[in-house]
């Protein structure tokens, strides 16, 4: 008789333990009231200076061409700086702004204005006044339009048709105090395909077309002894011709200042090409 009350106590014991079992996980632990995501933080002023491409980014944007930055014009430059993963995107019309918009612009179709021949083979096209390169056979781009950097006043890239004559991986520079030129790519005596850890927007080279090291890199990849290459146009602001106020030959001016000890300072189509190789 003393047991029984025991007893009901065990089992009203049982009975509370399964309901508490049997309570959902989320009714025995309360979940935890949700953080709001942090706003983003506003955007700065934009308060940059008129910039020496202002004109032509003021046209491509199509905001009011006037060559002088505005408000407006430093935003939108500042948002495209920002699309081209350029930084400081600091609403700045800067020449590497100009000139990575020029390479996307091409992506779809480098060679619409159809400058650069068409060919069966592979053709390197150099574009001069863009200051593009890319590769194409035939209407096929095999090597998307990338930034370059040709030669100054003076000292102008060659323009025509040329060939890779010799290359070397790991060649520095003979008359610019060893300046490295990872792989280059000779085609017109001293002038080369060649990266450079430089900016590409800044002035320009001695005749060679630089290129970014990692494109360069691609490049040499994708060219070889013998590969044809089209040089056209002229870089903004080398209309005047160095060799002519000095009463240079090509021969001369390559000599002088574009000549390695180990190439020929003068160079054709019909000169057989080197079996080496770097």
């Amino acid at each position: 008789m003393k047991r029984a009350p025991l007893s009901r106590l065990t089992a009203l014991a049982g009975v509370a333990a399964v309901a508490l079992t049997a309570l959902p996980a989320t009714a025995a632990v309360a979940a935890p009231t949700a953080v709001p995501a942090a706003l983003s933080a506003p955007e700065p002023p934009c308060t940059a200076p008129t910039g020496p491409y202002q004109k032509e980014l003021e046209r491509k944007l199509r905001l009011k061409v006037d060559g002088k930055q505005s408000a407006a014009d430093c935003v939108a430059i500042r948002k495209l700086q920002q699309q081209l993963n350029i930084d400081p995107a600091d609403g700045r019309a800067t020449a590497q702004t100009h000139g990575l918009l020029l390479v996307r612009e091409a992506r779809k179709n480098p060679n619409a204005a159809g400058k650069c021949p068409v060919r069966s083979y592979s053709v390197t096209c150099v574009d001069l006044r863009r200051q593009l390169l890319w590769v194409q056979v035939g209407k096929k781009v095999t090597f998307a339009p990338v930034p370059i950097r040709s030669g100054i006043r003076g000292l102008e890239t060659r323009v025509g048709w040329h060939r890779v004559y010799w290359r070397h991986k790991d060649h520095f520079s003979t008359i610019y105090d060893g300046a490295p030129m990872p792989y280059s790519q000779f085609f017109s005596g001293g002038q080369a395909l060649h990266g450079t850890y430089g900016d590409l927007f800044e002035a320009g080279s001695g005749g060679c077309v630089n290129l970014y090291v990692e494109d360069a890199e691609r490049l040499w990849k994708k060219l070889g002894v013998g590969s044809r290459l089209y040089v056209w146009g002229a870089k903004p602001g080398t209309n005047v011709r160095y060799r002519d106020a000095h009463r240079l030959t090509d021969e001369e001016l390559i000599a002088k200042y574009s000549g390695s000890e180990e190439i020929p300072v003068t160079w054709t189509l019909n000169t057989p090409l080197s079996p080496t190789e770097g």
